[in-house]
């Protein structure tokens, strides 16, 4: 097991020496974020990332995320040009000491908020997710404000992409879902890397594109797609978590053997379908993090960890979610409850 940590390459405003000098991280999370998606990234840049990695006495053993083109999404005619790019990414991820590729298949929106800055009662500032706040807004418009988000289509493009979903539930979806995984996950396999897609965030469909890693039941359906140890998950409490009708414990359960990397992180339930980020022990949001840990272990998961979004505290602003402070601080204490349940972390010697 090995406790990570988030980096968004030499761009970040968190440093790679910073993320060192947090006790516990053994290991960074990154991709190449300069190559458009769908196509094939570069030697070069997968080895700057190692490289970097390296240099700060540290591991590059996870890729979050290698992007999937909306053609494949769509299973539009295009798709195996698509695939066969992504392939090729993992056999060049394999090949540079890569073991898990976490994904999502997420139609349009990869993770949405409708508020960046939500101030807490202790001065600091948080993510937040309002249904009746995300119903009135308009997407084709670019009234949405996301991390990312707003540059990856242009108003006319995104238009153009939410009518090609019209006739895409969650049927189809699956349907294409299963397409990738039959041409991919034998491509994992060769290379000895562990596929962990994302829980859709949040776990409801939205401005009626369809979501399909929501709960148990979708989760089952999902592992049932392509029976292999390679083909699995990525669990994120704070996605999984933001229904009340999900019961994280059991889902663990339910995944045993097919968990690869562990998002952690506490919310606070607000109301039907409206929560925040809080900061991670369990006192703070509504989610139980010791039983998550133990829940975790008695499963037999010996993947990746890292401390999801946090806070913006002490001053910080940044990459919203993505803070060093408020990570680091989460970093230490999940590291704290694998220790006391009597987790084995990897204990790379570190320069």
């Amino acid at each position: 097991m090995k406790m990570t940590f988030r980096w968004y390459g030499k761009s970040d405003p968190v440093k790679i020496e910073y993320i060192r000098q947090i006790p516990v991280i053994d290991s960074i999370v990154s991709a190449v974020y300069d190559v458009p998606v769908g196509e094939v990234w570069s030697e070069e840049s997968i080895s700057e990332i190692k490289n970097a990695a390296l240099s700060a006495g540290l591991t590059f053993e996870v890729v979050e995320s290698v992007p999937v083109h909306e053609d494949i999404k769509l299973g539009r005619a295009t798709r195996d040009g698509y695939i066969a790019n992504y392939a090729e990414n993992l056999m060049r991820l394999g090949r540079a000491g890569v073991k898990c590729v976490c994904y999502n298949f997420m139609p349009v929106f990869d993770w949405l908020r409708s508020e960046l800055k939500m101030p807490l009662p202790d001065g600091s500032n948080a993510l937040a997710y309002d249904e009746e706040t995300v119903l009135g807004m308009d997407p084709a418009k670019s009234e949405l404000s996301l991390p990312g988000w707003d540059e990856s289509y242009t108003r006319e493009q995104l238009k153009e992409l939410l009518k090609s979903y019209e006739n895409i539930g969650e049927k189809e979806l699956f349907d294409n879902l299963r397409y990738f995984l039959e041409a991919v996950i034998p491509v994992a396999e060769k290379a000895g890397i562990n596929m962990a897609i994302h829980p859709d965030d949040p776990p409801w469909g939205i401005f009626g594109l369809p979501r399909i890693i929501t709960d148990l039941e979708h989760m089952k359906r999902f592992l049932s797609l392509y029976p292999s140890e390679n083909n699995g998950l990525t669990f994120c409490t704070g996605s999984f978590g933001a229904s009340r009708d999900n019961d994280l414990v059991k889902m663990i359960s339910a995944a045993e053997g097919r968990i690869h990397f562990a998002h952690l992180r506490n919310i606070k339930i607000d109301g039907y379908r409206r929560f925040h980020e809080t900061g991670h022990p369990t006192r703070e949001g509504s989610l139980d993090m010791p039983g998550i840990v133990r829940a975790l272990l008695e499963s037999g998961f010996d993947g990746y960890v890292r401390p999801d979004h946090g806070r913006m505290i002490w001053g910080e602003s940044v990459r919203p979610g993505y803070g060093l402070y408020d990570r680091a601080l989460g970093a230490m204490y999940l590291y704290g409850l694998f220790e006391a349940c009597g987790a084995k972390f990897d204990k790379k010697e570190r320069k």
